[in-house]
């Protein structure tokens, strides 16, 4: 069904399993946190995608922060985009993959946090055109940081967590693109712990 081996492992038995590990009242005041200092140098917007939404949590923290905020999400697993769409509505919903999804219109943001890190690196390009070609000026990038590609073995499963230069790759290959923010959250925060995520914020010139 699907053109990679990670996509079938997310859309899968493990993907239903990581959307019980990944939510509840911590993560969400964890994301809240994380959002208001990625977003500082946002100036106003009107929408914003998320692509890898799972079930919805980083969207739920921006509505929280930015009421006014449309949100849409694209995700694969058919478990977690039935419990996305209570945040986006129905409409705002895509269950399928980064790869295949197309849309009409633009936004204003388009947003990737912990999911590139597990795209085959051969397909990285595609996710990174979705990101810039679905944007009108911003694009988040929040993942696992390296200065080179390396791979890693995630929970006893190997080829499905990659770590790299996922934004200094992006800034490269857009060149009408440039970094406006960055930062890093850590695992061991007293009271936001993150999954050591360094995020950057970037926008078309």
């Amino acid at each position: 069904m699907y053109r990679t081996e990670q996509e079938d492992f997310w859309a899968g038995e493990f993907g239903n399993e990581y959307i019980t590990r990944n939510q509840g009242d911590k993560l969400l005041a964890s994301n809240l946190n994380f959002f208001s200092k990625a977003f500082n140098q946002v100036k106003k917007i009107e929408n914003c995608i998320e692509f890898g939404a799972n079930i919805g949590m980083n969207l739920k923290a921006l509505n929280l922060l930015y009421p006014n905020l449309n949100v849409s999400g694209v995700e694969i697993n058919k478990k977690a985009y039935e419990q996305l769409i209570k945040i986006t509505g129905p409409k705002n919903a895509f269950n399928t993959s980064i790869f295949d999804v197309n849309f009409n219109s633009k936004f204003d943001m388009t947003l990737i946090k912990g999911v590139l890190i597990h795209i085959n690196p051969e397909m990285l390009e595609k996710v990174y055109d979705q990101l810039y070609h679905n944007s009108k000026r911003y694009i988040l990038i929040a993942e696992y940081y390296n200065p080179k590609p390396v791979t890693i073995e995630y929970r006893g499963h190997k080829e499905k967590l990659f770590k790299r230069d996922f934004a200094g790759e992006f800034l490269d290959r857009f060149k009408d693109t440039y970094l406006v923010d960055y930062g890093f959250s850590y695992h061991r925060d007293n009271s936001f712990p993150q999954d050591d995520i360094t995020w950057f914020l970037i926008e078309k010139k």
